[in-house]
């Protein structure tokens, strides 16, 4: 067990709103949720027991904090908690979970605005494990031998064991597809979405075209899209898109997918180092914006004449500091030629190459720098190495 990274900020923000907890499944948010204060009613619509009392809102207001897991299931869900809020507040303090996106505008509407606030709990990290998971966690390269091969959620990462982690993975996306998906979706053809899944595994780092995948699983492209939004939206994987505004020579619309669970990823270590980098960047980026309202997004960058970066995150122009350019290499103490030529279009931003095997850290006089990937990941980059800790000085990590 260790505390987990959205603690503090949540505990603070239910005083005075409904929090809406999401994540993939078993990533530890019921867990979580039961880590805040010393009374809990803990209600779970999956339970056909536990039904009645939501419906009748005939839980225990003397308790500190009331827990609703998989609410989104509910009918009119937003319509319900609307009407707790507006007659009884947040007391008790009320902490909704579930494993598909729970602030989605076409499933909240206008009816939450003002009565909520959401928080996204992703996978362990580099970063969390060495900031939150004390001293056995502090071997930066065991750390990620042990996420690439167990994944980064709880259970499997815990028991350290292959056989246990097939296992688990096995039942997680059963439970998913089988489960999950058909609470919300009429969608019946499970056999085609799991070979879906299987060719993204083997498609990380390179974009994905719908039209595509659709001809390799005999289906048309509007049947894959709505398939690739459900999944995302079930957080099996997020997407990536291509950054082209104000890039004149943009190659393509096509996004990448990244999945949450490292030991899918299918392919060398390229691609998992680049699903790692991905995922770090995506976990800080929904934290900052959860927890702070420091908003910013994830791209990639990619031209006609084939030049490529692999990550660019742009910020809000509320948030006055430069973007980041990223490119991510498994051993290459060169700075890559795509950073160099392709950078110069970006004139304002950082620009950083991070390789996993490296002798030494290189810094140009130019400004780009090439930094050992997995030091610079453990330490939340995206605020300690940028300006945002000057512009917000009471920032947590």
């Amino acid at each position: 067990m260790i505390q987990r990274y959205i603690y503090a900020a949540i505990l603070k923000d239910l005083e005075r709103k409904i929090i809406l907890l999401s994540g993939p499944r078993q990533v530890g948010k019921t867990t979580l949720s039961k880590t805040f204060f010393s009374t809990r009613q803990y209600l779970n619509w999956d339970l056909m027991e536990h039904r009645p009392i939501v419906l009748k809102k005939a839980w225990d207001r003397s308790y500190d904090l009331l827990i609703l897991d998989e609410l989104h299931k509910m009918a009119k869900f937003k319509s319900f908690l609307k009407g707790i809020y507006d007659t009884e507040g947040v007391k008790p303090r009320i902490l909704v979970t579930g494993s598909a996106r729970l602030d989605i505008t076409k499933k909240l509407g206008d009816s939450l605005a003002g009565r909520y606030l959401p928080f996204r709990l992703h996978p362990l990290d580099l970063w969390e494990l060495k900031n939150f998971g004390g001293e056995q966690y502090q071997d930066l390269k065991k750390n990620y031998e042990s996420l690439k091969a167990y994944s980064g959620f709880p259970e499997p990462f815990f028991l350290a064991s292959s056989g246990e982690y097939q296992r688990w993975a096995k039942t997680h996306q059963d439970i998913i597809l089988k489960q999950d998906l058909l609470d919300l979706e009429s969608v019946r053809n499970i056999s085609s979405l799991e070979t879906m899944l299987s060719l993204l595994q083997g498609r990380v780092g390179s974009t994905v075209s719908a039209r595509s995948l659709a001809e390799d699983l005999h289906k048309d492209s509007k049947t894959i899209q709505n398939w690739l939004m459900i999944l995302e939206n079930l957080y099996l994987f997020f997407r990536v898109p291509p950054y082209h505004k104000n890039l004149a020579r943009a190659l393509t619309k096509e996004p990448k997918y990244y999945f949450y669970d490292l030991a899918r990823v299918q392919g060398d270590e390229g691609a998992i180092l680049e699903n790692l980098v991905a995922l770090s960047l995506q976990k800080q980026l929904d934290y900052l914006g959860d927890a702070h309202g420091i908003f910013g997004q994830l791209y990639f960058v990619r031209t006609r004449d084939g030049e490529e970066i692999d990550f660019y995150v742009h910020w809000e122009n509320s948030v006055k500091h430069p973007p980041l350019l990223i490119e991510v290499k498994t051993s290459d103490s060169n700075l890559s030629r795509g950073l160099t030529k392709l950078g110069a279009s970006f004139p304002q931003a950082k620009k950083i190459q991070l390789v996993l095997n490296l002798d030494r850290e290189k810094h140009y006089p130019s400004g780009e720098k090439i930094l050992p990937l997995l030091p610079w990941l453990s330490e939340m980059p995206l605020i300690s190495e940028s300006p945002l800790r000057q512009t917000y000085p009471n920032l947590s990590t």
